[in-house]
């Protein structure tokens, strides 16, 4: 029976093994056919012995060692008596015997079809096959892993399950795809593991897994065996709704977004790194909030786990798993869930332009360039300190685009908010003289990247209908939200970046200098439906010693949030859906910090609190009213009564809806100066109602006296045949309904 051993046995294999280099050990270990025989061989170092028996544990079968101290057990059996699966029983000492069926008598999950769709980057659901998975094969309960490594002389899986031992259960590549794989018996949800990758140059690399759905709350960096299949949604009747919804019905629907950092919104425990709330904690206090405050959808950033607080969730490392600092995967489908029932959209920023070059994540994963490019003029932002995923290849592209419909199907979430788009479109982005390297053609654009967006946008909307992919694109690049087949890049919305930096340029002057920037107010109407833009004012705005909004704005106290309740209110009557951060809506004083909540105390103070409720009528005005919302990329939808009347620093204009009622006329003033008797031209004859003022005693202004109601008088005006007389409040908005006649 030796010698049969000794025959079928490969003894090059059988050193690659014991030398921990095979990446196919299935070839050697396992159950195989041997002539009219069968042969088992197992590998467990420091094992005393190995005994098989069948699934019963019956017919049991004393394996040998091969080699002293080897570690290698083998053994031929006459007959071909035995079947998949079995049972090794190894032992390690007197009481020490370890029962399990041999991982190596399991057929791969991931078929030829789906190394090929992956191959092309066409594998949608790649997420299903790679990674940690638990499952039942054959009756035999375990966890499936598998990893993309095609530089890799070796790949093993460790975990707190098996001693983090790279020697008892390495991984077969499968085909020439670099994908490898091996089913552990006996694995848990819970069970923490890493990839241990063995490089072409001798290299041990501890790598955590690219598609875990879980990982250890940092410091710690290992991933997590979790299984999200067992989640009980209940916003059934909100996802039929989204499923329905297209191109043209969500560029017509309000969008008054909050964007938010989860763990500085409101903190369990203040000066505490880990004094968070969980998702299921935090669902019901913000859908609360964000319900009393009018806001139709809710933006998180950074929920993809990241290492580093400090980045806010913008240095990702574990693209496919929710950050553990909140909870787990399923409190986060918990708290997307909760919000859907309340009535709330959720967007999450994704970070699919950059990562960060942490040893244990995707930076060198199998010892080569493999998620980043491996010139480093395309590969690394110098004056970041990340890599830059090689777009042109086209199992990174897979990995990115089943990315965002893992988020979008997986977790049900509504939209996603494309982190620095032009830092991917231009190569040279960042980047000075020497450091980068033009495109084929000699020009700077990035024509992988732009692939990219157009397979991904077009991809997105087949696959999940009514999710927002939204552009934080920061140059005039063409096309932006054109659709891929028009050669556009296909993204839904775009934040309108050349208006905020406008607008809080000519915010942050003195009212006195206003006069000789009048442009920088109105100019943004020039490019406004070039683009289906969302206006912005996001955390970006309020760090890195930027100040927070109330800060910038100059004056008195007084002063200041009269000119803030001015820009708020210009910008909901400016054509664009809405973004609010966090803290914007009371006027914190304090830059955001991600380390401390927001400064809630602030609404013990009258300002504050009136500034609260301003943001809250706004919001009001916005959802009740078409006209600022439905026609926002249509020029039909507004129309300058004035804007040339800088001397006073003074612009109106009108938005209309899908009717000739409920039409809105908005008149802002942006100097400290009240004027009596300042008239206006309006489109048409009739009555104009006053419906908002940001002046009101109610929201902290002045209360400037004007009628309710107001008809139009026959007197020329702003070149209209029609205009109204008002007393125009200092530093103000005011916003009239009128019907057009």
């Amino acid at each position: 029976m030796q010698e049969k051993l000794d025959q079928w046995i490969k003894w090059m294999e059988y050193d690659e093994i014991l030398a921990g280099k095979h990446n196919a050990p299935h070839n050697i270990l396992g159950l195989h056919e041997f002539g009219k025989g069968q042969v088992f061989t197992v590998y467990r170092p420091e094992a005393e012995g190995v005994t098989v028996t069948d699934a019963k544990g019956k017919n049991p079968v004393e394996l040998e060692e091969i080699g002293k101290n080897s570690g290698f057990f083998g053994k031929y059996v006459s007959g071909k008596n035995y079947k998949k699966p079995y049972l090794l029983h190894i032992k390690y000492g007197e009481d020490d015997v370890v029962t399990t069926e041999d991982p190596y008598s399991f057929a791969p999950q991931i078929s030829s079809d789906d190394l090929y769709l992956f191959a092309e980057g066409k594998h949608y659901q790649i997420y299903d096959k790679l990674g940690a998975h638990p499952m039942t094969i054959q009756g035999v309960e375990g966890v499936y892993f598998a990893v993309w490594a095609p530089h890799a002389r070796a790949v093993s899986v460790v975990g707190d399950f098996n001693m983090w031992d790279g020697r008892l259960h390495p991984m077969r590549t499968l085909e020439v795809s670099g994908v490898y794989e091996v089913f552990i018996p006996g694995v848990k949800t819970g069970a923490v593991y890493k990839y241990q990758v063995l490089t072409r140059t001798g290299e041990i690399l501890m790598k955590s897994d690219p598609y875990a759905n879980c990982a250890e709350l940092r410091p710690n960096n290992a991933s997590v065996v979790t299984d999200i299949r067992g989640y009980k949604w209940s916003d059934q009747k909100w996802m039929q709704i989204r499923e329905k919804e297209d191109r043209v019905s969500l560029r017509q629907k309000p969008m008054a977004i909050y964007e938010m950092h989860l763990g500085s919104w409101r903190k369990r425990v203040e000066d505490d790194d880990d004094g968070f709330y969980s998702y299921r904690e935090l669902a019901p206090m913000i859908a609360e909030y964000v319900l009393k405050m009018g806001y139709t959808h809710i933006e998180l950033m950074g929920i993809a786990e990241h290492p580093f607080d400090g980045s806010w969730g913008y240095q990702v490392t574990g693209y496919y798993a929710p950050t553990r600092r909140y909870g787990t995967p399923e409190d986060f489908m918990y708290f997307v869930d909760y919000m859907h029932g309340q009535g709330i959209g959720v967007i999450l920023d994704w970070v699919p332009a950059h990562f960060p070059k942490d040893a244990y994540a995707l930076g060198q994963f199998d010892g080569q360039a493999l998620y980043e490019h491996p010139d480093s003029r395309r590969g690394e932002h110098p004056h970041w300190g990340t890599y830059i995923f090689n777009y042109g290849k086209r199992e990174v592209e897979n990995f990115l685009l089943a990315n965002g419909l893992f988020w979008l199907k997986k977790f049900h979430v509504d939209g996603l908010r494309v982190d620095a788009v032009a830092s991917m479109l231009y190569l040279d982005y960042g980047k000075d003289d020497g450091e980068w390297l033009p495109n084929k053609d000699g020009g700077n654009e990035n024509y992988d990247a732009i692939h990219l967006f157009q397979h991904m946008n077009e991809e997105f909307e087949k696959e999940v209908p009514g999710c927002m992919i939204i552009a934080e694109e920061s140059t005039a690049w063409a096309g932006v939200t054109s659709p891929a087949s028009l050669k556009g890049l296909g993204f839904l919305f775009k934040w309108n970046m050349g208006w905020m930096n406008d607008f809080l340029e000519y915010m942050q002057m003195d009212p006195l200098f206003r006069a000789g920037n009048h442009g920088r107010l109105t100019f943004s109407m020039q490019y406004a439906y070039s683009e289906n833009f969302i206006q912005v004012l996001s955390h970006d705005e309020v760090v890195h010693g930027k100040g927070s909004m109330i800060n910038k704005m100059p004056g008195e106290e007084a002063d200041k949030f009269a000119n803030l309740r001015t820009a708020y209110g210009f910008m909901y009557g400016h054509p664009g859906k809405k973004l609010l951060f966090m803290g914007q809506e009371f006027a914190q004083f304090r830059e955001w910090s991600e380390k401390r909540s927001l400064d809630w105390y602030l609404l013990n103070e009258t300002y504050h609190q009136q500034m609260q409720d301003y943001v809250r009528e706004l919001n009001q005005l916005y959802q009740k009213y078409d006209a600022l919302f439905v026609k926002d990329y249509d020029p039909s939808g507004f129309e300058w009564m004035s804007c040339m009347d800088a001397d006073h620093s003074t612009v109106s204009f009108v938005r209309r809806g899908n009717s000739t009622k409920d039409q809105l006329l908005f008149v802002c003033n942006f100097t400290p100066v009240q004027r009596d008797q300042f008239r206006v031209g309006v489109p048409c004859a009739g009555k104009y109602e006053k419906i908002l003022s940001s002046d009101e005693l109610r929201f902290g202004g002045i209360g400037v006296e004007n009628s309710k109601q107001v008809k139009a008088q026959p007197v020329m005006h702003d070149g209209r045949e029609y205009s109204i007389q008002m007393n125009l409040p200092p530093l103000s908005v005011t916003v009239y309904r009128f019907d057009y006649r």
